[in-house]
């Protein structure tokens, strides 16, 4: 199943695509596609719905419909850094021995297809594409062989950093992370039982049509039952919060010389089974 929120950003109403990529509208039925709505409970009751029987939406999704953030009153953004060997290296850095965890602001949650504006005085703004989980039943202290009866779905997210800010300024990860429009989520939460092989998805990423990004889910090091389970640990999960999982290499600062968002490029992203993204690049 391929949820989404569509229609104008802070007005989007939840809704499902059907088998012929059409959207069918399921305000009916919930509220939105956010806390409850995404309880183990809440998604088996969506799955026997007879989705032939919902409004359809007219236009075309991401083309003349706006697909939005596909998880609403995102409670907490979370991020993992440094999640692959191969990225990790192209950064200089080492394999953390425990994972990176940083947060980006809600503020920065952006639709798949929505403008990603650099921020004034950035030099260094840059891309990953990364794996998200959507958390559906919350917990805390979660066992790792339970974990994956937390996740209501995965989801492509665009990681969008600020190297300078993020990196040879003091202080955390998190101000060159959490930035206005640094969050593109969507364009659908899909369920596990159509992802399948969470471990072994393609994904890519392109800068006005060049490939940076041409990487795999397989290539991570801390998985994501072991992720959520450790993160369980210094916080309660709750429904509808979203993990971003790391990325591969490809990143504009791996480049040589490393390559940078000036603003004008279109950046298009995607995970196997989970769909794409387009996003034009401005400036704050």
């Amino acid at each position: 199943m391929k949820l989404l929120r569509f229609g104008a950003p802070g007005q989007e109403k939840p809704g499902v695509l059907d088998a012929n990529n059409r959207v069918r509208d399921l305000s009916g039925v919930v509220p939105d596609i956010s806390g409850d709505a995404l309880l183990p409970e809440s998604l088996q009751r969506l799955q026997g719905l007879d989705i032939t029987s919902l409004p359809v939406v007219e236009g075309t999704p991401q083309e003349d419909l706006r697909v939005g953030p596909c998880v609403g009153n995102i409670g907490k953004f979370i991020c993992i850094g440094l999640n692959y060997a191969d990225h990790a290296a192209e950064s200089g850095l080492d394999v953390p021995p425990e994972p990176v965890v940083f947060n980006k602001w809600t503020s920065a949650i952006i639709g798949p297809d929505d403008e990603v504006r650099i921020p004034r005085g950035s030099e260094k703004t840059d891309w990953e594409v990364e794996l998200g989980v959507v958390i559906g039943k919350g917990g805390a202290y979660i066992e790792e062989a339970d974990a994956l009866s937390h996740v209501a779905g995965f989801c492509v997210i665009n990681d969008v950093s600020e190297r300078e800010f993020q990196i040879e300024r003091s202080g955390t990860w998190d101000k060159g992370k959490g930035c206005d429009t640094f969050g593109p989520i969507g364009p659908w939460l899909v369920t596990p039982d159509e992802v399948g092989d969470f471990d072994n998805l393609a994904m890519w990423l392109e800068v006005d049509g060049k490939r940076y990004q041409n990487g795999s889910t397989s290539t991570m090091v801390y998985r994501v039952p072991f992720l959520i389970s450790y993160l369980s640990r210094f916080m309660s999960l709750q429904p509808g919060d979203v993990i971003s999982t790391g990325t591969p290499p490809g990143v504009g600062m791996g480049q040589k010389p490393p390559v940078y968002l000036k603003g004008g490029e279109v950046m298009t992203l995607g995970i196997e089974k989970l769909g794409s993204q387009t996003q034009k690049v401005g400036r704050a």
